[in-house]
């Protein structure tokens, strides 16, 4: 698993506007709202079953009604294709 490069991140994030770059983590973050923590629960539990199945885990912390997630690939040492899938697939949850 390679990171990407600096042209291959400028395109990933310019298709991810809702996701920040974290140069200090070299890492994409998210924070999602929802209406009650019930909600907020409900997508976290969806959001690791597309975990599970990727083989690829965020970072992430609730608190009530917030999501914060964080997206990096360990194993390439920063943000690669795993980070912009997931990323993708976790917009897709919510649209």
């Amino acid at each position: 698993m390679e990171p990407l490069s600096q042209a291959e991140r400028v395109d990933a994030l310019d298709g991810l506007p809702d996701w920040d770059h974290d140069p200090s983590r070299d890492a994409i973050v998210r924070s999602f709202t929802f209406d009650n923590f019930s909600q907020a629960f409900a997508f976290m539990t969806q959001v690791a079953l597309l975990a599970e199945k990727a083989d690829h885990h965020p970072e992430w912390s609730n608190v009530y009604n917030r999501v914060d997630i964080l997206l990096t690939t360990h194993d390439a040492g920063g943000l690669s294709d795993r980070d912009i899938d997931m990323a993708q697939a976790i917009d897709a949850l919510v649209e």
